[in-house]
């Protein structure tokens, strides 16, 4: 039996302790710690890391502080279009959605396109057929409006910008976050699974997709290297396919997780301007939470060690 290991992210960003109150500080490393907790319960009483990664998921998109599920972010148009994808590095099985609206929890979805479909993404209406399909909770519009998302929406229109950032700070401030939710998790029987989820860019138009939904740039997973969930300006994510290369340079370049990591995060994508950062487990439980942001929330916990949860750099 192998000793579990988890991480989560809430999103990376231009976050700052300047630029947060104590209270707020307070709720998001309180909503951190219970997502990583749920996903943690599963894995110690010897559960997969896949339903360790979508618990965990599940309860950060459930969290209106975090860009998925109830918290995301509005597009142009004044709805959400929310996008979600999970693998497993048992055998490489994966599932996506993209463009998805009044799906409760799109990680859920994510996985039955994985267990329940023979295709890895779903788009738009088929995806939304497939989730009554499958009986996927669906929710009203209500359930998804956030006041501090909607007034970011009115900002980023006046200003005719797409907003990376989940704040109620003004644009101005410089405060980006790149609002996004992952998890990736190792459980006892040494399998490997990850998993992402995102409300998008806010004033995104033209149903946008970034990178969360997309198998090797936003999240990857293989039980011969590693897990990754990526949270970022997905643009550049997407170009760099930044959690298949991860795998890559340990796999076929022999790199450490924490070698591979340095050289695509700090350097590859800062070359090319991608800011941003991820989450990454290998399969000797080693985690890596590499940003080149100000900050970027996130938590992880081993098995018998302390829990970790950090913001800033």
């Amino acid at each position: 039996m192998n000793n579990y290991s988890i991480a989560i992210h809430g999103g990376a960003g231009t976050i700052l302790p300047s630029t947060m109150t104590a209270e707020k500080e307070t709720a998001y490393k309180k909503g951190l710690e219970d997502a990583i907790l749920a996903g943690e319960e599963i894995l110690k009483a010897g559960g997969t890391s896949l339903d360790a990664v979508e618990s965990a998921i599940r309860i950060l998109e459930d969290n209106p502080l975090f860009n998925a599920g109830k918290g995301a972010v509005f597009t142009n148009s004044g709805t959400h279009e929310l996008d979600s994808s999970i693998m497993n590095g048992k055998d490489l099985m994966a599932g996506a959605v993209a463009g998805v609206s009044n799906i409760k929890n799109p990680i859920s979805l994510a996985r039955a396109v994985m267990e329940q479909s023979e295709h890895v993404m779903l788009t738009g209406k088929g995806a939304m057929d497939f989730a009554k399909k499958v009986n996927a909770a669906i929710e009203p519009d209500d359930y998804f409006f956030v006041q501090m998302r909607y007034d970011q929406l009115q900002q980023a229109k006046e200003s005719n910008t797409m907003i990376l950032d989940h704040t109620e700070d003004k644009i101005e401030n410089g405060e980006k976050k790149f609002g996004t939710v992952g998890c990736v998790a190792l459980d006892v029987h040494g399998n490997l699974a990850g998993g992402t989820s995102t409300g998008g860019m806010t004033n995104k138009k033209f149903g946008r997709v970034g990178d969360s939904s997309i198998i090797g740039a936003g999240t990857y997973a293989n039980n011969k290297t590693c897990a990754i969930s990526c949270t970022g300006h997905g643009e550049l994510f997407m170009r760099s396919v930044v959690a298949f290369d991860i795998s890559c340079l340990m796999e076929y370049k022999g790199l450490s997780l924490k070698e591979a990591c340095d050289l695509v995060v700090m350097d590859k994508l800062v070359k090319i301007g991608g800011e941003g950062g991820l989450i990454a487990l290998d399969a000797k439980g080693n985690i890596e939470l590499s940003f080149n942001s100000e900050g970027m929330y996130r938590a992880s916990k081993k098995q018998n060690e302390a829990l970790y949860i950090g913001i800033y750099k």
